[in-house]
């Protein structure tokens, strides 16, 4: 999974031709920490996804970008749009449709 900051996120996710599912979360937080264990599993099965991750404490002005106001939060960007997103802890079935419908 790739760590999204400031610096990164232009190349990593803006010029990104593939779908990047984003995990924005923070260290504190027990249901980010939940949520992480499904994303690495999403992430095995597939490969043709990226996979990134925003800790919305070291990266506000990028959590703010995303609107976000409340964590765990799983966006779907592809080229250079903001698709849709995940709030809470949610199913694994739930993400996998996520990234089915964003192909």
């Amino acid at each position: 999974m790739i760590v999204i900051t400031e610096k990164n996120f232009s190349v990593e996710v803006e010029q990104s031709e593939k779908l990047c599912i984003i995990d924005l979360y923070a260290d504190w937080c027990a249901p980010c920490r939940m949520i992480a264990r499904t994303i690495e599993e999403l992430e095995k099965e597939n490969p043709d996804i990226k996979f990134c991750k925003i800790n919305v404490d070291e990266e506000e002005n990028l959590a703010r970008a995303f609107g976000v106001s409340s964590i765990p939060m799983v966006a779907a960007v592809k080229n250079n749009t903001f698709i849709d997103a995940s709030v809470g802890l949610v199913p694994k079935s739930a993400l996998q449709k996520l990234i089915d419908e964003n192909r």
